[in-house]
């Protein structure tokens, strides 16, 4: 076996080469290169070829992966571009959905289920990070449409993060949870302050001549934010994750503007080139296909689940009757519900380890969000297109994934 020449990390990196080679065949229809790589986990992963085992330095790896997931949907963040109405709307709706899918938790309890809140949050996210790249190419950004629905997704991340982060740790109390929660927003956002504010020409100098030197002193920087938040947020006693999201909102401020398209170009190909595929890669290595296709009452809770996804992110849709085109309300239902795969894997990974979930519910929540990464934002995309290409004045959009 391949397994045995000990080369895990050579065999993701094919794989996290593969997977966009093959998202560009001419299919008619372009899937998510994230989706690809996961698949291509289960084919080398120990389901199927046994080809790599999730243990050692690619166990390592993928909690590096992890939290660069989260880091890098930090540094997306634009608070300027969802403020007023948008924001107010993605709260709303947001809280909407987290209703929704704690009474379909609630109902699943059955299914080996030991915490409806937690798989109420991995109901209720939304792949910002995955659509951009897809509405930017359909060049939605700078639309109305565009603008709500970052709001909606920024809602999507943000909310079960911080959700999740207070509802896993097991350290302290819940009023000592809070406590230290305000204590971490208060130091990430003095290191936002100070990330937006020191910028006096010495210092910009500095970080635009070392850019290119072999220092990479911005680049190196930003490892040691990644790092310290990583550390802090765990010795408030939340989760890594918060503390990489925290990290990766900090840079994301402090790289706006031109001055910061050069550092984030860098970052972007360190965490996506490096860190990532460790992460969605290893997601299909540690997949657990057989708990799923074991059991025919499991293998129908991937359907139920997908279309609880749904149900909990495309039901907010009715609070933007008056701001969505009738023709836009559906594209936006299906863009909202593209489940996060990255925040299910992440949520799963620790509710299963904390013994809040079981590995079998664990598992067909990211099969659903996978297939919701796969089928959603296709759908969208062509319903979205076609009403372009028919409209007056329309431009060209196109579909595809990231």
């Amino acid at each position: 076996m391949l397994a045995d020449t000990h080369s895990p990390v050579l065999l993701v990196l094919v794989m996290a080469v593969a997977g966009p080679l093959l998202a560009e065949l001419p299919i008619g229809f372009r899937i998510p290169a994230v989706v690809l790589e996961v698949v291509l986990g289960v084919i080398i992963g120990p389901q199927i070829l046994g080809w790599v085992r999730f243990d050692g330095v690619l166990a390592s790896m993928f909690a590096f992966g992890m939290a660069a997931t989260l880091f890098m949907a930090g540094m997306e963040l634009e608070f300027e571009r969802i403020r007023g109405r948008p924001l107010l709307l993605a709260v709303g709706g947001w809280g909407m959905s987290v209703l929704l899918a704690v009474s379909a938790a609630a109902i699943l309890r059955a299914s080996s289920l030991h915490d409806p809140m937690i798989v109420a949050l991995a109901l209720a996210t939304t792949a910002l990070g995955t659509l951009l790249p897809i509405l930017r190419d359909a060049n939605q950004l700078d639309t109305p449409f565009g603008r709500f629905f970052i709001a909606a997704g920024t809602m999507g991340e943000l909310g079960p993060i911080v959700a999740m982060s207070l509802l896993l740790s097991q350290q302290y109390t819940t009023v000592q949870e809070f406590g230290f929660l305000v204590a971490f927003l208060v130091v990430v956002v003095l290191a936002a302050a100070i990330s937006l504010g020191l910028r006096p020409p010495r210092v910009v100098a500095l970080l635009a001549r070392s850019l290119h030197g072999s220092s990479q002193l911005p680049v190196r920087i930003t490892l040691l934010l990644f790092a310290a938040f990583f550390v802090l947020s765990e010795r408030f006693g939340f989760e890594s994750i918060l503390g990489a999201f925290a990290a990766g909102l900090v840079v994301g401020l402090g790289t706006q503007g031109p001055d910061g398209k050069a550092p984030r170009m860098k970052i972007d190909a360190i965490f996506f080139g490096w860190f990532i595929p460790f992460f969605f890669v290893g997601t299909g290595i540690k997949f657990d296909l057989a708990s799923i296709t074991g059991s025919v009452v499991t293998m129908l809770l991937v359907p139920v689940a997908l279309a609880l996804f749904l149900l909990v992110r495309g039901a907010p849709v009715f609070l933007y009757r008056r701001d969505l085109k009738p023709a836009e309300r559906i594209p936006f239902a299906l863009y909202s519900s593209v489940a996060s795969l990255s925040l299910v894997v992440v949520i799963t990974e620790i509710a299963v380890r904390a013994k809040t979930m079981s590995q079998q519910m664990g598992s067909v929540l990211v099969g659903a969000a996978v297939l919701s990464v796969l089928l959603f934002p296709t759908i969208a995309g062509q319903l979205l297109h076609r009403r372009a290409t028919s409209g007056p004045g329309a431009g060209k959009g196109g579909i595809t994934g990231d």
